[in-house]
């Protein structure tokens, strides 16, 4: 069955609407332990001054406290439900452990509800189970994958992104990163079997701006447009094209390279991202 569905054009802002279908959703209120708040910002900081732009408004939401670091080795969990989390793209499976301990974690593709998970290096490379990198075989494609040992996932994390093990040694994992990239990284990193659900959030089409405010993102104005004041591109007589792009802070946007030369992981990228 496919994930998104097509609206029937009964209004403007459902003509062009493509929803996801939750098909996979199997739980409609979140368990209430792994509930925690989130204080909205509108954008502002501490000093109450603008640092992000285009962001306020939006559903009030709480946060659902994932388990990234997947530390309970060797103990077999269940998954009870598949649910939506409103804080990101991909679906959460909320899993019981046999002590009866219950946490959330991102779902993969095909984890369905009843069925087994577990981590550590005894782990079956099966979806689900979280696993070093130097107990999987040759090719395995993976997401949630640690930078450091025991330092909790930070890779391959959003909706239908994934990296795949392409070689390995003693010290060091060589993975292809969803970006492109080919990187080391330490071989006891942990990372977890299969891709992340809900890979057609990528063809999802909102439809109307209500629908955009609701996510709590405000109208977004090219710098174009905007005085001089505002923006590096802004001013001139008329319809002027701005100059060569730039952001805000000046940055070329189109081509200039933004990555520190002198940043220590340098050493581990093999090659960077493709264009």
């Amino acid at each position: 069955m496919a994930a998104t569905r097509k609206l029937k054009p009964t209004t403007p802002g459902q003509r062009h609407r493509i929803a996801p279908s939750f098909e996979e959703i199997t739980a409609s209120k979140p368990y209430k332990p792994l509930l925690a708040p989130i204080k909205r910002t509108g954008g502002r900081n501490a000093d109450g001054h603008r640092a992000m732009r285009y962001i306020g408004g939006g559903h009030k939401r709480r946060y659902r406290i994932i388990d990234f670091h997947r530390a309970k080795i060797d103990v077999e969990a269940t998954v009870l439900t598949i649910e939506y989390d409103p804080n990101r793209t991909a679906r959460i499976a909320l899993i019981e452990y046999t002590d009866g301990e219950k946490s959330y974690i991102i779902a993969p593709t095909g984890l369905k509800v009843g069925q087994k998970v577990a981590s550590g290096a005894s782990a079956a490379p099966e979806v689900g189970n979280a696993l070093p990198l130097s107990s999987m075989p040759m090719g395995t494609i993976v997401h949630n994958v640690e930078l450091r040992p025991r330092g909790g996932a930070e890779l391959a994390r959003s909706a239908g992104t994934y990296a795949q093990l392409i070689a390995r040694d003693i010290k060091y994992a060589t993975l292809r990163l969803p970006s492109g990239e080919m990187r080391m990284v330490l071989a006891n990193c942990m990372a977890t079997i299969g891709s992340v659900s809900n890979a057609d959030h990528m063809n999802t089409v909102l439809g109307k701006a209500g629908r955009h405010r609701w996510l709590g993102r405000r109208p977004r104005v090219r710098g174009v447009v905007m005085n001089p004041v505002d923006h590096p591109m802004g001013g001139g007589e008329g319809r002027s094209s701005g100059g060569h792009p730039r952001s805000r802070n000046g940055l070329l946007a189109k081509g200039k390279k933004t990555r520190s030369p002198k940043k220590n992981s340098n050493r581990l990228i093999i090659s960077r991202k493709k264009k």
